[in-house]
């Protein structure tokens, strides 16, 4: 034995390493208020410590693995030769005669080979070991490494795989259970092999019997229990697939794919639960509201009622797939009669989950409701109110005529899908076009929200961070802003009349219209952003120069190579995602300073420590301060442990400020609607809100391809957008549905971003707004406020609906008096259209 040691010696590794044994558990991924949104790597393991463990899970291992663990010394003599004897009498090796110590010795150090110089090995690590270890490390290593099935490491992890329960949770037949995998967790386990996970479970209560381990009771109890195992996948709680996306490629950018995966971090993000469920709602009940006001696309599948042997043919219906091979199966066994529920559920099963909605089948069509069956089992009646909107989809411009009965709809053995509404369920479709939600802190960057679709199983591309779409409408401010930079006021005058230009290169004119195509002739610029008048931009873009504009446009973020240098700038040719533009719009938020967006709030390595917090730059450092020293409970006299960086100021507070005023315009509008002056901005919608401090800019593209509404209070910006991953669509038009009226369906015509993506902004921030601070945005220095004539935007002395204050940069108010006889004369062609 001692010449054999010699000889395996110099291929021995070194146990030191097992003092300090880091196991691989997965990275998780948090909310900022501590719920699992994601779990990334190969082993699912939960660590836990010998006093964390059930005695009877301890029982049942040492029972069946190595009875006689606390009395050898790594290598049970009693067991050697019991596998000798048999290895004599048969011929083969049927017992490896392996103790803890040497399981632990092999999953650490060595492979599964079954050959007789790793047994060597084996033994001497083993005895290595003993020497360096208690037992109860040595027993807790092992309980905590092992391989148990399903991806599963460790009996913490496998009684959640397993179970869905707390390894302390588990009844005895369920402890046996696991306590049985080592031997062969591919051919045990009770998931995939229930009987033989049957027989093994019974051999190990057995064990426990014989050695007294636990009551005759207890084992006939045990003994004929049910298999009860199922597999259960982690337990999310936040369901935020986009944002885990972005932390797990921010993870392995830091640390490598098997360091990210496999060390343990604990990631926190800068995102609530409830900001991001809101988001997600808010994204999907608007996508449902666009889709149903233009019509349902039918059912899923017909599984009965027909001729099956069409779909031989390939005659199904061209806007659904042909059913699989199992579902053709099925049709042709039924002949065209209808399903039986066993049946019916298999397939159920079968279809891939989408977010919200869920697979149902129609049993049976009543006059003005249908009957249903959904997975799991579960009956419903669909009554009219719920199917009433499902009109005939044509094409994005037209739709169907009404249904008036619920046969005009469905028919018995359609798949449909369903999605939950208040008090019961609704008949829904995927919708068709996609969206996006991002939201972030304006004073700091950090992300609140952010959903980059409809649902991640349908598409993992995050249109929140990586679509760039053309902005339209939306890129207004920051033309205007670069106006105000340039002595432009709230109340200069410019003309909002056509505008032609001759293009000899070319030969085309070149004629940027309104929409609608409505001309006021001269205008405030207060109410030239907030209507969001097309020819007024271009005017002012060539009055400050393309190039001048284009630099300017750097200061929000946006990078200059993707910034168009010609004057179909000032009409939103640009395309950035809605990240981009939700940092674009903080500026005006925060009174002018870039702040870089981020949403790792914190790093924590498998022990508890940090070992990264993100340090932003803020836009009020004395507020970070004050912030961070009540949040770790500091006194004035404390250290700060880390520099609060500055936000570098990019626009002056006092442009930012004239934006944001007209911003709040497009939400209120102006004039008087008693004296018939009163006019709407293009976010009107946004009254509902009923806050006076949110200030937001639509935005929609040439053929509604893109539509927009970015949007803000002091407290957090919020962008959102809509349109179809394919290029070639537009969002399209609607028409009155009769059965739904204008109460029902308020939104008809042309889609355009104050109809199509301000909703999902306002379903947003009806729960976003109670959170943060959405006081009266504060008055930078320098700033006065003047009366001012409305037509002309000249002083007056008039306090009527003639009049009102409004906001200067001090040095640039009007000097004039307004002529009370004479109002400013409408003009409709000039050669620059500008008023001061």
């Amino acid at each position: 034995m001692v010449g054999l040691y010699y000889y395996v010696k110099d291929d021995l590794p070194s146990v030191e390493t097992l003092r300090d044994v880091r196991l691989q558990t997965p990275m998780q991924v948090y909310t900022a208020d501590g719920r699992l949104i994601s779990q990334f790597g190969e082993q699912r393991r939960i660590p836990l410590s010998l006093d964390e463990m059930p005695q009877q899970m301890l029982d049942a291992i040492l029972a069946t693995e190595d009875a006689r663990f606390y009395s050898h010394r790594g290598i049970d003599p009693i067991g050697v030769m019991r596998a000798f004897r048999v290895l004599i009498t048969t011929g083969e090796i049927r017992e490896g005669a392996s103790t803890i110590t040497m399981q632990v010795a092999r999953e650490f150090y060595l492979t599964r080979e079954r050959a007789w110089m790793r047994k060597i090995k084996e033994a001497f690590l083993a005895l290595h070991i003993e020497q360096m270890l208690t037992k109860d490390e040595i027993l807790e290593l092992y309980l905590n490494k092992i391989f148990l099935g399903h991806r599963a490491y460790g009996v913490g992890a496998a009684a959640q795989v397993y179970y869905g329960r707390d390894l302390h949770e588990l009844t005895l037949a369920e402890i046996a259970t696991i306590a049985g995998l080592p031997q062969g967790p591919s051919i045990l386990n009770p998931i995939s092999h229930p009987q033989a996970s049957l027989q093994r479970r019974r051999i190990v209560l057995r064990r426990m019997l014989d050695e007294n381990l636990i009551t005759r009771a207890q084992f006939d109890a045990a003994f004929n229990a049910p298999v009860t195992a199922r597999f259960h996948g982690t337990e999310i709680e936040v369901n935020a697939p986009y944002l885990a996306e972005m932390v797990r490629q921010e993870m392995i950018e830091r640390f490598g794919v098997d360091d990210a995966y496999n060390s343990g971090y604990r990631v926190f993000t800068t995102v609530r639960a409830d900001n991001q469920m809101a988001a997600q709602n808010a994204l999907q009940e608007n996508l449902h509201a666009y889709d149903e006001r233009h019509g349902y696309r039918g059912p899923e599948q017909q599984l009965w009622g027909f001729d099956p042997e069409r779909y031989f043919r390939g005659e199904g219906d061209a806007n659904r797939p042909l059913p699989d091979e199992i579902t053709l199966e099925v049709m042709l066994r039924h002949g065209g009669q209808a399903w039986d529920e066993v049946d019916i559920l298999q397939y159920l099963n079968r279809q891939p989950r989408i977010g919200r909605l869920q697979h149902a089948v129609v049993t049976d069509v009543h006059e003005q409701s249908v009957d249903i069956i959904m997975r799991g089992g579960m009956r419903v009646t669909l009554d009219w109110d719920r199917l009433d909107w499902a009109r005939p989809f044509i094409d994005q411009e037209r739709q169907g005529r009404a249904p008036q009965r619920a046969a005009d709809i469905l028919n018995a053995g359609d798949h449909i899908l369903v999605r939950p509404v208040s008090e019961g369920w609704k008949l829904a479709q995927i919708p068709g076009p996609s969206s996006a939600i991002v939201a972030l802190d304006p004073q700091d960057g950090a992300l609140q929200s952010i959903v980059g679709g409809y649902s991640f199983n349908l598409s993992q591309f995050n249109r929140a961070t990586q679509a760039k779409r053309q902005v339209g409408s939306t890129i207004k401010p920051f033309i205007y802003a670069a106006a105000f930079e340039n002595n432009f006021t709230l109340a200069s005058l410019v003309n909002d009349a056509p505008i032609t230009q001759w293009n000899p290169g070319s030969g085309i004119a070149w004629r940027p219209r309104n929409s609608p195509e409505v001309y006021d002739g001269p205008m405030r610029l207060r109410e030239a952003l907030a209507r969001s008048k097309n020819v007024v931009s271009v005017r002012l873009i060539r009055e400050v120069g393309v190039d001048e504009t284009a630099d300017y446009l750097t200061n929000f973020g946006f990078a200059p190579n993707e910034i168009p240098r010609n004057e179909s700038l000032s009409l939103g040719s640009a395309s950035f995602t809605p990240l981009e533009m939700a940092r674009g719009f903080a500026v005006f938020a925060n009174g002018g300073h870039l702040i870089d967006p981020y949403f790792i709030a914190r790093i924590e390595d498998s022990e508890g420590n940090v070992v990264y917090e993100a340090n932003p730059r803020f836009v009020c450092t004395e507020c970070a301060e004050k912030a961070y020293r009540e949040a770790h409970e500091l006194g004035p006299e404390d250290y700060i442990e880390r520099p609060f960086r500055q936000a570098p100021q990019v626009i002056s507070a006092q442009a930012a400020y004239l934006v944001t005023e007209a911003l709040q315009s497009a939400v209120w509008g102006g004039g008087s609607w008693a004296n018939q002056t009163g006019w709407n901005g293009t976010g009107w919608r946004a009254q509902s809100l009923r806050n006076r401090n949110i200030a937001g800019k639509t935005g929609t593209t040439n053929d509604v391809r893109d539509a927009w509404f970015v949007g803000y209070s002091q407290g957090t910006v919020a962008a959102t957008w809509v349109g179809f991953d394919n290029l070639e669509f537009a969002l399209g038009r609607t028409s009155l549905n009769a059965n739904l009226g204008r109460q029902r369906q308020p939104i008809v015509g042309s889609e355009a971003g104050g109809t199509t993506a301000l909703p999902g902004w306002i379903l947003y921030m009806e729960h976003k707004l109670s959170q943060v601070d959405s006081s009266p945005f504060e008055l930078p220095s320098g700033m006065m406020s003047v009366r001012i004539d409305q037509a002309s935007g000249k002083l007056t002395n008039r306090t009527d609906f003639t009049s009102m204050f409004e906001y200067f940069v001090r040095g640039t108010e009007p000097r004039e008096f307004a002529d009370s006889d004479r109002r400013q004369p409408q003009i409709f062609e000039d050669d620059d259209g500008l008023f001061r």
